[in-house]
């Protein structure tokens, strides 16, 4: 730790002395700060108004209390924030030296915090007072000790007029010998002279820590609802007589925007939008023979039109493009592009740089496998030959589609590519473009999905998907919020084309809203692919994906036909989403406190945010996991958690909830009875009526 000279101007600096130059601990120890990722070599992230948990453990020898801080600096290095730390709640913070406190950037850019440790002189003598003249033990001495720190805290310029007169009558109660002791120490311990020292301590032997870096970026880059289709399939027609189909395209696909737009969300997500290869085309359900209407796999990127910066032919032009992401705008919606690093075997850059691709010893180039899958319709590309060249035509690329408007990007497979190039490619376009986006779509190991957030991804696809049960949820959600949130967003969507979980297959529409109140509730940033809110739940035979898949298809989905014959999710969807933008505490990671159920099925956990201005915004979500059976039980609360004002409390003690979902309210308090029928409402999303 350093000795830094930045701190306020009414602390007493820790003395400067010869023999403290090159220690690694300043007066009193500040180590274990959070958040830091890697001791700051890499920044934590933060999106602008999120509420983040900033810690420290720090110490000192001896009885006299210590106090410890915490201060946020903006981009310019200015303080905008500064609150002071205190044991974390219940016996996590028991004699751990742990202190923690809740710090809000306000604006985007490269911020700054610093973690101060220093001597409490009113906490130090408000204990000896409290402990000595309760034993009757140097009674006059600490009042004196008492009216003298008040009286040069009073002396303090700085303070403001009303509070150096609060004090100064404390000096004059203190000194008072006409009145009784425990009036005259009251006079010291008063809410008031409390409330003026807690605005402004008084501190003594102040250590400061490093600062540690701050990236604060947009809100979509931890926040929003992602909504994936493929435009060719919007709009698509079959022709019956022929068993011929006729493309959807951008003209066609930028209808179905209302609808998206209407059910809440925020960003339109779509597949690769290239032109695709003939070489080992993919027919129907990923078959090796592809029939010449199959349009193939929108991953195998390339053929004689162009590759990544070109646009498939029978999606439209360039204008025709332009003209969506235009109505996307004018309806709410940002587009997202997908980023897929990879190429057909038509690929332009197969004979201009063929030293971009693996050669094997026949002289072929290697096709992408995932033994036992093998993918011959793609060429996976080798950085190691020639990383600059690589390198830079993908940034062109990327800097490319941001001209045309796209801000968030969608990488797919990042983890197959080195980590190094995502630190240089992110780096570079946010260095131009600090808006830009980029989504990992990494299902894997979980030091790689760790390592590509260290390296600049915003967000990340996750485990979500594969974790059903009670314990294996409790877990997860404990684990993203409270472990890994400096460096990794998560980004819970529900299904994607390539993952249709049993759960959804065999869990009937129950499972299907089970999973989206999982998802909008959890996380800040969530996501649904087209198809979901039809409660598509046939898999392929032997495969975790849907039948028919639509990466290798058209697929035309009657929207209208579901909404009038009831049989659409549209309707809860748009309530989640609207639930999400009405509460400023979905939009927050850390905020998230797992609660006690007596049932092994029943999933109880609370988000709770302090806004600015004071107000509290505080939801208790209650889910039954199990989509075939009614569960009831009790919800037994951390009431701590949810940061209840007396004036919540109803005359019993407890506090009135609304369930935002059926519109009913109830009282509770710290142990309530729920009964849950997935066949009717699995889950209740309570808010804390203020």
């Amino acid at each position: 730790m350093t000795n830094n000279s930045r701190t306020s101007a009414v602390s007493k600096q820790e003395p400067k002395a010869l023999i403290t130059e090159g220690l690694r601990f300043g007066r009193f120890p500040i180590t274990a700060v959070q958040p830091v990722v890697e001791g700051g070599t890499f920044p934590a992230k933060a999106v602008v108004g999120e509420t983040l948990v900033v810690g420290a453990t720090s110490f000192r020898e001896g009885h006299d209390q210590l106090g410890v801080s915490a201060v946020l600096f903006d981009p310019s290095g200015s303080e905008r924030q500064r609150v002071r730390l205190a044991p974390p709640r219940g016996s996590r913070g028991l004699g751990t030296d742990r202190w923690e406190g809740l710090l809000t950037p306000a604006d985007t850019g490269n911020w700054t915090f610093v973690i101060e440790a220093w001597h409490d002189r009113y906490g130090t003598w408000h204990h000896n007072a409290e402990v000595k003249i309760g034993a009757g033990v140097d009674v006059d001495l600490m009042l004196a000790e008492g009216a003298a720190l008040l009286s040069e805290a009073a002396d303090d310029s700085t303070r403001a007029w009303d509070d150096q007169e609060t004090l100064r009558a404390a000096v004059a109660g203190l000194s008072d010998e006409s009145l009784p002791v425990e009036r005259r120490l009251a006079a010291g311990f008063s809410p008031e002279v409390t409330a003026v020292i807690d605005r402004q301590p008084i501190r003594e032997l102040v250590t400061v820590s490093e600062p540690y870096p701050l990236l604060v970026e947009r809100a979509l880059a931890g926040r929003g609802s992602w909504y994936e289709f493929f435009p060719r399939s919007e709009g698509a027609v079959h022709d019956a007589a022929t068993g011929e189909w006729t493309s959807g395209t951008f003209r066609t696909a930028a209808k179905r925007l209302d609808a998206v737009a209407a059910m809440g969300f925020d960003i339109i997500y779509m597949p690769p939008i290239h032109p695709i290869g003939t070489q080992h085309r993919k027919g129907p359900n990923n078959t090796l023979i592809a029939g010449p209407q199959d349009p193939g796999s929108p991953w195998a990127i390339g053929g004689k039109e162009g590759g990544h910066d070109a646009i498939h032919p029978d999606l439209g032009t360039i204008d025709d493009f332009a003209a969506f992401v235009w109505r996307a705008g004018e309806l709410g919606l940002e587009v997202a592009l997908d980023l897929a690093l990879q190429a057909s075997p038509d690929h332009p850059w197969v004979q201009s740089h063929p030293e971009w691709f693996t050669t094997r010893v026949d002289g072929t180039i290697a096709y992408a496998e995932n033994p036992p899958k093998k993918y011959q319709d793609i060429f996976p590309i080798n950085f190691d030959n020639d990383p600059e060249g690589l390198s830079n035509e993908i940034l062109r690329i990327v800097l490319h589609w941001v001209g045309h408007g796209v801000k968030i990007f969608r990488v797919d497979n990042p983890h197959t590519k080195p980590v190094w190039f995502w630190e240089w490619l992110i780096g570079k376009v946010n260095e131009q473009h600090p808006e830009v986006v980029f989504l990992a779509e990494a299902f894997t190991r979980p030091a790689m999905m760790h390592a590509l957030g260290r390296a600049g991804f915003q967000q990340s696809y996750t485990y979500f998907t594969w974790r059903n049960t009670k314990e294996e949820l409790e877990e997860y959600f404990q684990e993203v919020s409270h472990v890994s949130p400096a460096y990794f967003r998560p980004n819970f969507f529900v299904n994607t084309p390539d993952i249709l979980t049993e759960y959804l297959q065999f869990g009937g529409p129950a499972a299907f809203r089970i999973r989206a109140t999982l998802a909008a509730t959890a996380s800040p940033t969530w996501g649904v692919y087209a198809g979901f809110e039809l409660y598509e739940h046939v898999a392929r035979p032997g495969a975790e994906e849907n039948i028919d898949n639509e990466k290798f298809e058209y697929k035309s989905r009657n929207w209208d036909a579901a909404a009038a014959s009831g049989r659409t999710l549209a309707p809860y969807l748009t309530r989640l989403n609207e639930i999400r933008r009405a509460h400023p505490a979905l939009g927050d990671l850390q905020n998230l406190t797992v609660h006690q159920s007596t049932d092994s099925s029943t999933v109880v956990y609370s988000k709770h945010k302090t806004l600015p201005d004071g107000t509290k915004d505080t939801l208790i979500i209650v889910v039954n996991v199990d989509s075939h059976s009614t569960r009831e039980g009790t919800v037994n609360l951390d009431l701590a958690a949810l940061e209840l004002d007396p004036e919540n409390l109803t005359r019993n003690g407890g506090f009135m909830v609304d369930d935002l979902l059926s519109g009913e309210s109830w009282e509770w308090g710290e142990s309530n009875y729920v009964r849950l029928d997935p066949h009717v409402e699995p889950a209740h999303i309570l808010n804390i009526r203020r």
